[in-house]
């Protein structure tokens, strides 16, 4: 299980990992460190492939920082974007192993990637909870989204407190207009807090597929006839692989989730007597990756003529895909 607590170096600097799974998609949150009180936190993106064991993440938002007071390095000053194998050699050892890149240059190898699977963590926060409790029902999508937008809200600056002082403590002077000065005292330090193990106390305002499959504009992509015994579509990302994710309803009926789109395709399969005479199947974006938007190259196959179509979904609008059993069947074919 490639969700938990990974520990060791990105590019020879210390690191902790965070990581969780969510369908085919990662998130949680990476440390590059000097120490406890010397570091920087990153929310971080990503996916993993079950059939080749790859993992690939990018640091997404710098969301806190910490510099001890005789520190004398930053780290974590530049955000990577790593890519690593996920390996068992042993029943109690777990690794991550490959490369890191800069995040936005993906050819750039800075360094390698190598970290071991663990039980402590250096930086306790929010997403401790839906670790320790990830095969108890913390997997979820519902509670991993409600930590993830608790987690993704930077530490606030704590404020200076100000006091007023009285007209004693002031000195006098001759021939001055009284004044009302304040005095500036030194900053208080930010109080640590302990996340609270109930989730259900600060729900998540992001929605879920089925909302936003409700709520975003439907834009109509395609027209495809329906004929033969079946249709069958492959889905791949039209762009470069950055990790889009993508759900398909089926006449207002969510048929299949947690899609990642990459150079290889996705394949359903469509029988179509159990079809309506019109059909509408909708591609809604559950992420829009690291390229926004979500973009889809969309192959159907319908009684051995073949239909294409660029599908474009956003956090507004989601994609149709119109399926009719006409009685012209030939209008819009495209001939292989």
């Amino acid at each position: 299980m490639i969700t938990g607590v990974w520990k060791g170096k990105i590019d020879k600097k210390k690191a902790e990992l965070k990581i969780i799974q969510k369908g085919d998609s990662l998130l949680g949150t990476s440390y590059y460190y000097d120490s406890e009180n010397n570091y920087r936190r990153y929310s971080i993106k990503g996916f993993f492939d079950p059939n080749t064991n790859q993992a690939v993440w990018w640091d997404d938002q710098l969301i806190e920082e910490k510099t001890g007071k005789f520190s004398v390095s930053t780290p974590g000053k530049i955000p990577y974007l790593s890519s690593a194998d996920f390996n068992c050699p042993g029943s109690d050892q777990m690794f991550l192993d490959g490369d890191a890149a800069l995040k936005n240059k993906k050819g750039s190898i800075q360094g390698p990637v190598h970290l071991e699977k663990t039980n402590e963590t250096i930086f306790p926060d929010e997403w401790d909870f839906i670790i320790d409790n990830y095969t108890a029902g913390a997997s979820d999508p519902y509670y991993i989204d409600s930590i993830a937008s608790i987690a993704a809200i930077p530490d606030p600056i704590p404020e200076e407190k100000i006091v007023q002082p009285t007209q004693n403590d002031l000195p006098a002077r001759k021939n001055e207009p009284k004044t009302n000065p304040t005095i500036p005292v030194q900053k208080a330090e930010p109080v640590k807090t302990t996340p609270l193990p109930k989730t259900e106390q600060k729900l998540a305002t992001k929605k879920s597929i089925e909302e936003e499959f409700k709520i975003r504009e439907k834009v109509i992509a395609a027209d495809i006839p329906l004929t033969g015994d079946s249709i069958e579509l492959r889905f791949y990302d039209n762009a470069e692989i950055d990790g889009d994710s993508i759900s398909l309803f089926l006449n207002n009926r969510l048929i299949f989730e947690h899609i990642r789109l990459t150079g290889t395709a996705y394949t359903i399969k469509l029988p179509v007597n159990e079809l309506n005479e019109i059909n509408e199947l909708v591609m809604v974006a559950e992420n829009l990756g690291s390229i926004p938007p979500n973009t889809s190259y969309m192959l159907a196959i319908v009684n051995e003529k073949r239909y294409e179509a660029m599908l474009k979904s956003t956090e507004e609008t989601s994609a149709v895909i119109r399926l009719t059993k006409p009685k012209d069947q030939t209008n819009n074919a495209v001939k292989n």
